[in-house]
């Protein structure tokens, strides 16, 4: 058995077209989305990053806004201009690129967004609001990763579910969500003895450990879904994810390709949070109905 791909690049073609007509029905309500993205210093992979984002905004008719500070700025100043764009009814996304220089607190510069327009999903309050399932924005790429799992075609509820990594960003975001959903979550990371026999029991696999290679065919139960998060840059250049692709399709029901899996709807789901932030503008309720956060993308698959 060979794995079916699920494609990411495809499925966030088709949902940013549906973004295309979103804007054009906020236009008409005089609303243009608007993305604000901070980089600060002159990381190249974040510039890559941010220039990614800006792209997507650009293609999707969001106007995004490129704020870029010294490696130096100091960390009450990122705060004032975080200020800033809180106050502006133009901007409904308020997104920091990571890293940020050593001298900045993240928690504390996170915590300066506003909720309603913390896009990205790592305000405390978004965090905090994942364990009773009504935060105002999901993280993108657990929300991505999601919907890369409803094109299966698969009933997550009463599923063994494996996760493997614990970050704040993806895995345990990832793994709350899939507990509202039912599923039984297992989280790995670090400290994890005996790594396989958590894996083979998986029916949903989900790695975003940063480690290439990680996930072997033999760490795989036969038609298992997997989905590789990581990404990799190798000593020849190469971009890989944490999971043997070529061993481990040989096995699975489904498989994620890195890159054009995960990584583009990230970015889509992004614009997404950002849309959702323009549209509760119009009603003037920002915080109107949480838990509408997993049906409306559902429908567009």
């Amino acid at each position: 058995m060979t794995a079916q791909i699920i494609d990411g690049k495809a499925l966030s073609k088709q949902l940013r077209a549906g973004f295309r007509e979103r804007v054009g029905r906020l236009a008409q309500h005089g609303v243009r989305p608007g993305l604000a993205v901070i980089l600060v210093g002159d990381n190249p992979a974040s510039r890559v990053y941010v220039g990614n984002k800006v792209k997507a905004c650009e293609e999707c008719g969001v106007r995004s806004l490129h704020v870029a500070l010294p490696a130096d700025t100091p960390e009450v100043e990122m705060l004032a201009r975080i200020a800033q764009l809180n106050a502006d009814p133009t901007v409904h996304g308020i997104l920091i690129q990571l890293p940020l220089p050593a001298h900045i607190d993240v928690r504390r510069v996170l915590e300066a967004i506003s909720v309603h327009k913390d896009v990205d999903g790592f305000h405390l309050y978004n965090v905090g609001g994942l364990v009773v399932g009504n935060t105002i924005f999901p993280p993108c790429t657990p929300y991505g990763v999601q919907l890369l799992l409803d094109t299966t075609g698969t009933e997550v509820a009463g599923k063994n579910v494996v996760v493997v990594g614990a970050s704040n960003i993806v895995g345990k975001p990832m793994a709350l969500m899939l507990l509202q959903r039912e599923a039984t979550v297992t989280i790995c990371h670090a400290r994890t003895r005996d790594l396989a026999q958590h894996t083979i029991l998986a029916d949903i696999l989900i790695v975003a450990a940063g480690k290439p290679g990680l996930i072997v065919p033999q760490m795989v139960k036969q038609g298992a879904i997997v989905i590789d998060v990581g990404i990799n840059r190798l000593p020849d250049n190469r971009i890989v994810g944490d999971v043997d692709f070529d061993g481990v399709k040989e096995k699975a029901s489904w498989i994620t390709p890195v890159p054009g899996g995960v990584g583009p709807m990230t970015v889509t789901m992004l614009i997404e949070n950002t849309l959702r932030s323009a549209e509760r503008s119009l009603q003037g309720t920002p915080a109107d109905h949480y838990q509408e956060w997993e049906a409306p993308m559902l429908k567009a698959v």
